[in-house]
């Protein structure tokens, strides 16, 4: 297996260079021989190299379709050349290869071990959160030995699962700071977390982000809510409906909880949140936030 390891790998440089030199697929297999040679000079097995690069080029359409589904914010051109064509042999392997001889979990695990290794600071993380993704909207295939078949059913029926979240501010002498957490797909979000049916909406929301972010704040207004959808492993589609709210705290460090799908949560002064990147249905709740805040400190000015 550590053979594959090493195999995968000169397949992830191959392609990477026929990515950025733009190169014929007819040439593909030259670079591939030389990689094999310079980087695996004792590995026989070049049948697995071959099929494997054959397989990924023959589908990079639908790959990178695949890609653009799963992490509709990054568009393909964006995504690092090195990340995306680990992307290309992780989804190839898990949604193309016989399962018999490459299980999900080692397609998935195989890609983050080569992102480790090959990849940015975040590398790992992202190709972990999309591959999770695709991973769970299949079904979990074999998951525990089975492979789990997930029925669509219509929007009306289904599962609808309560969030609470908040836009949480603290000053900081003169400075005015929000605190947001970014997730694996790039971008800067609002905590958020479970409301269970024992909990007021205000009671849960500090409870996650106490637990997000190691926080305690004071609940000030409400902000408005939005609903999304999301692949469930176990019930399929669930309809995950977010109340948020205007929430304050002491400025302090905040201390990330371990996510598969957060990788960082950070302080920003008001006017530096115009250059963040965020989802574009959380914009108008945190625009509404800023001016609350900004009203309600002109006020206390007077």
């Amino acid at each position: 297996m550590a053979n594959r390891h090493l195999l995968r790998s000169i397949v992830m440089q191959t392609l990477f260079e026929w990515d950025f030199k733009n190169l014929n697929k007819e040439n593909v297999g030259e670079v591939a021989e030389r990689n094999m040679r310079e980087f695996a000079p004792g590995v026989e097995d070049k049948k697995f190299v071959t099929n494997l690069l054959e397989g990924v080029l023959k589908n990079v359409p639908k790959l990178d379709e695949v890609i653009s589904k799963a992490a509709p914010e990054w568009p393909i051109e964006k995504i690092a050349l090195i990340d995306r064509n680990i992307l290309r042999i992780g989804i190839y392997e898990l949604l193309f290869s016989n399962r018999k001889e490459v299980p999900p979990k080692v397609a998935i695990n195989e890609s983050i071990e080569l992102a480790k290794s090959f990849g940015g600071e975040n590398s790992s993380k992202f190709i972990n959160g999309v591959l999770g993704s695709i991973y769970r909207e299949i079904g979990e295939p074999e998951k525990d030995g089975e492979t789990k078949k997930i029925k669509d059913v219509p929007y009306e029926e289904m599962p609808v699962e309560k969030l609470g979240g908040a836009v949480v501010f603290a000053r900081n002498g003169n400075d005015i700071l929000l605190a947001f957490v970014h997730d694996v797909f790039g971008h800067w979000t609002l905590s958020k977390g479970r409301i269970e049916p024992s909990e007021s909406e205000e009671i849960a929301t500090a409870r996650e982000i106490k637990e997000e972010m190691g926080i305690d704040i004071r609940i000030k207004d409400k902000l408005g809510e939005n609903e999304y959808i999301a692949s469930d492993p176990e019930k399929g589609k669930t309809r995950k409906q977010v109340k948020y709210f205007l929430a304050e705290t002491d400025f302090q460090e905040l201390k990330l909880c371990e996510s598969g799908g957060l990788d960082d949560a950070r302080w920003f002064k008001i006017q530096e949140i115009v250059d963040l990147n965020f989802y574009d249905d959380i914009l108008p709740i945190i625009t509404k936030a800023v001016n609350l805040i900004l009203n309600k400190n002109s006020e206390n000015k007077k």
